[in-house]
């Protein structure tokens, strides 16, 4: 490869970057590379991206860049060769039920006004507008269900699902638990309801009244009495132990459902709610108007729920005379136009409106047919990239809340690459993440193509085979934090090879492979028999215990539907408690659509906990932090009020809080920054002036613990901080196993918001790891290696090992060969994905899985076992 020119950085200084100068090719593909933390980042995004963007906001108009957010200025010296920068960064999804595939594409778009232009109408159908075939407006939502699709009922079955108890055996499962339930059990008592007779033997009327009643009668409550107590009590008129109010158990539901603020009480009763179709639309989430319109024989909602690669064939025969009709129609649209634009401008119309209006034409009319040509033909351009990278199993009505950061970074790149923009740095953060192998080769050709149109594209990866296939590699480190933020290494591939201080050398040119233990015999099997969930339909599946088992499969093949869903709730339900809460932002204004159905057939009782450990964010604030999260904090609060200067001003825990009054700074209020606001520019983020960035008062910043104050503790990387709290076991322990899982680079009040979901998910797994271990708990994760370097997979390895060594059963989904070769265990899921997937293709050790027929994984599991090295220190 000739690079074209140069993009040439001086000076970098943002995060932990050390006035960093290095050349990087343009028209290339180049990956920066380095452990976690070392700076990456800091230099691809904060630097070159930000810099990027700063110059285009340049020429933006003034009032327009208040309307835009900005990233500020990078801390660099000077940056040439510059061309616009584009970003696709992970992110989640958008927390909105009506976001969806179709949207985030504009393919919704294209296809509503495909059906306005080019549909079927039937006779005496009133032509419709694109937006009467929205779900997502007044004018095409469904009356029904208000555009959801989905309609909810509270029923007797679904808050009882076990008639033979009675009340008092808690019959009534979608009552509220503890106090608040057995409240309502008492009022039943003074009401005079038998709540120990089996409910089935209730008479109906009763059962009615006590599950649908909306009235809420106040009666006096007998605390602790039987039922004939109680009536004794009723009847000498006995002081009560308190005036209780009754809700009837459906109102209850309802009314938490839409008051509470708890995510958990919100989940738990959504679960007594049965979703369905709803009877009007269908669940297509339309009006019957614009249903009525058909497009080669099928309404809208059909089509939208179509696997993309089916919805590209459907549209292939309109798409296919787009060329010759452009070609041969082209004259006669010009035109029509042409004659359509006069009586406009005649009647006292805007001529740029003018077009033919087509929706009024008769069906299967020449330009119907030359509507449908052009866009079908567009719209087919934009599915076929979206197959070839892989997610030809998506539909245009799946939500986006339920897609990956990766799937939706490939949504991303997707229209990035139909945008056939030239001449641009696309930025991309590990594009990898989330893949499996086999649609890594997919992603690497979509990559090349955007190169070979003129662009130059700047990826942070962790990915080796990304990185062989590379033109350029930035090599960052040599380690993370302070430790970091220096260029080892930047050229061609091979040319790392000679770096001794790159982490990311020894693992992409391996000198030898080594002898790994031999693997666990499992000490019997967790079954789950009938698993239906998403694209899994009646699946059984063995998990071994007391081993390391990998979920393996192609993107969408069912692997988080098998594993983080039904695995969870299945074990929850077994052991008794609630399914894991929502994230605050994954909840919609309804219940989820899915539930998990199967069961576990045997081996429920070798489970005694279950842990399951995600990439979500530990804190949505910058107050949340690593000692917070971790509890950390509380102990070092407790150690600074402990000192003679904190007992003399007789100071508390409390007072070494940054987000007490009585402690903090009250000018930034324990913040630690300020912001000023610059009105065209972007506001500017300042150390307080008053605590200059310590968050407490001077007051509180008195007190020192040999010679350091709370503000110096937070301001500590764990590494420091472990080398400080030595001689307190209460400290040490903790802060010992966040740096065996590598993150010993992280200051103690480093904030949450900072800390990739890598970072987020190891914090985790380390406070975890500070329990007591008494084995049989089963450990969930969901692709612990993604964002982590090779060396810090390795640090990972040796941890979840550990845990499988204690007695306890690990089970990962992961897409990294490496980490499925050190497996005990796996099991593959697909053969495909969305309705081609769903199966357990093949299970069992790693090296039975290569020789599996059928399987997509059993290829580079086999390459990856060949080349196997050594895991661990």
């Amino acid at each position: 490869m000739k690079p074209s020119g140069y993009v040439r950085v001086r000076g970098a200084r943002e995060h932990n970057l050390k006035n960093v100068d290095v050349d990087v090719p343009r028209d290339a593909l180049v990956v920066f590379s380095g452990v976690s933390g070392s700076g990456k980042s800091s230099l691809a995004f904060s630097t070159i991206y930000a810099e990027a963007q700063r110059r285009y906001f340049e020429s933006v108009a003034p009032y327009a860049r208040r309307l835009i957010d900005q990233v500020g200025v990078p801390a660099v010296d000077s940056i040439d060769g510059l061309p616009p920068a584009v970003a696709l960064q992970q992110q989640r999804g958008t927390p909105s039920a009506r976001s969806s595939v179709g949207s985030a594409t504009s393919l919704s778009s294209l296809l509503r006004m495909l059906y306005s232009r080019a549909g079927h109408y039937p006779p005496r159908q009133p032509m419709l507008y694109a937006e009467d075939f929205s779900p997502n407006t007044p004018q095409g939502a469904c009356p029904t269900c208000h555009g959801l699709g989905r309609i909810y009922e509270v029923t007797e079955q679904s808050m009882v699902p076990d008639p033979s108890l009675s009340i008092r055996e808690r019959a009534i499962a979608a009552w509220p638990p503890a106090w608040h339930g057995q409240n309502l059990r008492d009022i039943l008592v003074t009401l005079g309801h038998d709540v120990d007779k089996p409910w089935r033997d209730l008479p109906k009327k009763t059962r009615d009244w006590i599950l649908f009643t909306d009235e809420q009668p106040t009666v006096p409550v007998y605390a602790g009495f039987t039922p004939a107590e109680t009536r004794a009590a009723l009847k000498s008129r006995m002081e009560p132990s308190y005036q209780g109010t009754f809700m009837g158990a459906r109102k209850y539901v309802l009314h938490t459902f839409a008051t509470t603020q708890s995510a958990l009480m919100k989940r738990r009763v959504s679960r007594y709610m049965v979703a369905s179709d709803c009877p009007s639309c269908e669940g297509k989430r339309l009006k019957r108007e614009a249903l009525s319109v058909t497009f080669e024989g099928l309404d809208i909602g059909e089509l939208s729920r179509m696997p993309l690669r089916e919805l590209a064939e459907v549209l292939r025969p309109s798409a296919a005379g787009a060329a010759h009709a452009a070609a041969q129609g082209h004259g006669v649209s010009r035109k029509t136009s042409k004659a359509h634009t006069a009586q406009r401008v005649a009647a006292g119309g805007h001529a740029h409106a003018a077009a033919p209006d087509v929706r009024r034409t008769p069906n299967l009319s020449e330009e119907k047919l030359i509507a449908a040509q052009r866009i079908a033909h567009d719209m087919l351009e934009r599915i076929t990239t979206l197959n070839e990278l892989g997610l030809g199993y998506l539909s245009l009505d799946r939500g986006t809340p339920t897609l990956s950061s990766g799937e939706l970074q490939r949504l991303r790149l997707a229209t990035q690459i139909r945008s056939n923009l030239f001449g641009v740095i696309y930025v991309l953060d590990e594009p990898s993440a989330g893949l499996h192998p086999a649609d890594g080769e997919a992603l690497l050709k979509a990559l090349k193509d955007l190169r070979a149109a003129g662009n130059s594209l700047f990826i942070v990866e962790h990915d080796l085979g990304l990185m062989r296939e590379s033109d350029w590699i930035v090599d960052v480190g040599p380690d993370a934090g302070e430790l970091g933020g220096e260029v080892l290494y930047s050229g061609p591939p091979a040319g790392l090879e000679a770096v001794a201080a790159s982490r990311t050398a020894a693992y992409l040119f391996p000198r030898e492979a080594q002898v790994r233990p031999p693997r666990r015999a499992p000490r019997g099997w967790l079954k789950l028999a009938g698993v239906t969930r998403n694209n899994l339909r009646g699946v059984d599946v063995d998990f071994p215990l007391a081993c390391f088992t990998a979920v393996t499969g192609i993107s969408g093949s069912g692997k988080s539907s098998l594993v983080s869903q039904a695995l969870v709730d299945l074990v929850s339900q077994a052991l008794g408690h609630e399914p894991p809460a929502p994230e605050a932002d994954d909840e919609d204004d309804e219940p989820s659509r899915e539930i998990t159905h199967g069961r576990i057939s045997a081996g429920a009782e070798h489970i005694r906990r279950l842990v399951q450990v995600d990439q979500k964010p530990i804190g949505r604030t910058p107050r949340s932090n690593l000692a917070t999260y971790t509890g950390l904090f509380d102990h070092v609060r407790k150690l600074f009020a402990a000192t003679p200067a904190a007992r003399a001003k007789h100071y508390d825990a409390g007072r070494f809080s940054f987000n007490v009054a009585k402690g903090r700074c009250e000018t930034c209020e324990g913040e630690g920054f300020v912001s000023v606001e610059l009105l065209f520019m972007p506001s500017v983020y300042a150390p307080c002036p008053a605590c200059h960035g310590a968050r407490y008062n001077e007051a509180t910043l008195k007190v020192r613990l040999r010679d350091r104050s709370i503000a110096d503790v937070l301001g500590m990387t764990v590494d420091e901080a472990l080398a400080f709290f030595a001689e307190d076991a209460a400290l040490a322990r903790p802060l010992s196993l966040l740096q065996q899982i590598g993150l010993g680079y992280l200051r103690l009040g480093q904030p949450a918001t900072e800390l990739s979901g890598g970072e987020a998910q190891r914090i985790k797994l380390a406070t975890e790891l500070q329990r007591a271990q008494r084995g049989n708990s089963l450990y969930v994760l969901d692709e612990p290696t993604t964002g982590l370097h090779p060396s810090d997979v390795d640090k990972l390895l040796v941890q979840l090992n550990g845990l499988v060594d204690a007695g306890n059963t690990v089970v990962v989904i992961e897409h990294e060969m490496r980490v499925v070769a050190a497996c005990d265990w796996i099991i593959d899921v697909g053969p495909g994905a969305g309705a081609e997937g769903g199966r357990v293709v093949a299970y069992g050790t790693p090296e039975a899985l290569t020789q599996a027929q059928g399987s997509r994984t059993a290829a580079y599991l086999a390459r990856a076992l060949a080349l196997e090295t050594h895991f661990g220190p």
